[in-house]
């Protein structure tokens, strides 16, 4: 699950070379860890990747469209989301822009999941790094980020957008970015078409579009 739109994305597909997608629990690429330089809230920082996780060797574009609008605010409390962390710098642009939020970083990639912690212990934010079933059900969340795994396919895609979108707290957001070309414009007319039934009075619009990606907001009414 790790969180990819633009899967052809160079440098970030070290894993599926190797004959594996970054979407599997224990990658059989072997884990060379390596440090590399990103922007994140706005300042530069250096982070840990490895190979069978998702853009092991930089920013990939789609994520850094969505980063930008992650608003600042220190004062704002409540449970926020990144659906399919990778190494973390969704979670972690959460942890440094919002403080105060308990921030959940949720994979199935258990070497994604370390590497999203000890990012998280570097840059001094706290970040709950964890498996999809180990997040409580009663948890609901004020925010959820994610540049969603497109290749998967459509039925897995769909599945795991129904099980989390519905745990929006009442007024929360979701923000999802995925690359024009790999169905951003067809997955905008299944979220108007499905999700009503599952999140009374939710919508669905287009907040940003830049680089080739869209980035589809849901709102919970």
């Amino acid at each position: 699950m790790s969180t990819r739109a633009d899967g052809e994305q160079a440098g970030g597909r070290a894993g599926e070379r190797a004959g594996e997608h970054y979407f599997t629990a224990r990658p059989a690429a072997p884990d060379e860890r390596r440090e590399v330089e990103v922007e994140l809230a706005g300042r530069r920082v250096r982070v840990e990747t490895a190979r069978g996780v998702f853009s092991a060797e930089r920013l990939d574009p789609g994520t850094s469209v969505l980063l930008p609008l992650v608003p600042q605010d220190g004062s704002a409390t409540g449970d926020v989301l990144d659906l399919g962390c990778g190494w973390g710098p969704v979670a972690l642009t959460l942890g440094l822009r919002q403080p105060r939020r308990r921030v959940w970083a949720v994979d199935v990639n258990e070497r994604a999941l370390d590497l999203a912690r000890r990012n998280a212990q570097r840059l001094g934010v706290q970040v709950r790094a964890c498996l999809p079933d180990e997040v409580p059900a009663d948890v609901a969340f004020a925010q959820l980020w994610s540049n969603p795994p497109i290749r998967v396919g459509k039925d897995a895609l769909h599945a795991l957008l129904l099980r989390w979108l519905p745990r929006l707290a009442p007024g929360g957001e979701a923000h999802l970015v995925v690359q024009k070309n790999l169905g951003a414009d067809s997955l905008h007319r299944w979220l108007d078409a499905e999700l009503p039934a599952v999140l009374p009075g939710a919508g669905t619009a287009r907040t940003a579009s830049s680089k080739g990606f869209r980035v589809l907001t849901v709102r919970r009414g």
